[in-house]
């Protein structure tokens, strides 16, 4: 493995780390109106790299097909929706803003079923980073090395809040600053070894580029209409979710084009 793919999958992990290190120096509880922002900003950069750093480079692969180009697109994309919505059913988990576990019943820990939470909602990003490495590495799907290296830092930079909202809940619960840090930095260890699996089958399955891109899209997307919208718009402060989510969008449409 060459030193770009290993940088590629290092840098959406240093931004869940970074994110999780706000917990030495930020005292207290993040305030409500910071975590609507950012979990809004963060709904912002998955959409936009799911539209411009996966669907639309499916559709584009099959171009030849004409109208029909979009077939493999909505098939995967269907197909990634289904697995995350499968993955959220088998899986015991609990959200940061909820009491009542989701899933089957289980007697891990609430720390546990935090952590399980969050390692499904880090699982696409991990997928989308894989495929797009993947794809720029053996040249298909028109992704350049740049287009990947967007990928990886949009995630990253949506990581960095991600983190924070991870590890301050816990450590306003009671955990200790170094507990806290290091479930929040473990959570985005998931997204590597996701992009590993992907990149692997992209390399066997060459041919089913496009259903992997979209794939990955329908996984991503299926966080942020599941999880992180009704997070970021439930109760006060929505507007700031809303400001947060056009700046991600905007953001990583940038990010994708211009390194693109």
């Amino acid at each position: 493995m060459d030193l770009f793919l290993i940088t590629g999958l290092l840098i959406p992990l240093a931004g869940t780390v970074i994110g999780s290190a706000f917990v030495f120096f930020v005292k207290g509880s993040m305030s409500a109106r910071a975590q609507k922002s950012l979990l809004g900003f963060a709904s912002g950069v998955m959409v936009a790299a799911a539209v411009w750093s996966l669907l639309i480079p499916a559709i584009e692969m099959e171009a030849a097909a004409g109208r029909w180009s979009v077939l493999p697109a909505a098939v995967g994309f269907v197909l990634g929706v289904c697995f995350l919505l499968m993955i959220d059913e088998v899986t015991p988990h609990l959200h940061l803003d909820s009491s009542l576990p989701e899933g089957p019943r289980s007697h891990l820990s609430r720390t546990a079923m935090l952590a399980l939470a969050v390692t499904i909602h880090n699982l696409p990003e991990g997928m989308a980073v894989g495929v797009v490495l993947a794809g720029a590495e053996t040249g298909t799907a028109n992704l350049t090395l740049a287009t990947a290296l967007a990928v990886s830092i949009g995630i990253a930079i949506q990581n960095v809040p991600e983190g924070a909202i991870i590890s301050m809940p816990m450590r306003a619960a009671g955990n200790s600053k170094w507990r806290s840090f290091a479930i929040g930095s473990l959570s985005g260890v998931v997204e590597p070894l996701g992009a590993i699996a992907v990149m692997l089958l992209a390399t066997v399955l060459t041919p089913a580029m496009p259903y992997l891109l979209s794939f990955a899209a329908g996984a991503m997307i299926y966080v942020v209409v599941e999880e992180l919208i009704p997070e970021a718009s439930s109760g006060e402060h929505s507007n700031l979710s809303t400001i947060g989510f056009a700046v991600g969008f905007v953001l990583m449409m940038m990010l994708d084009v211009v390194l693109g």
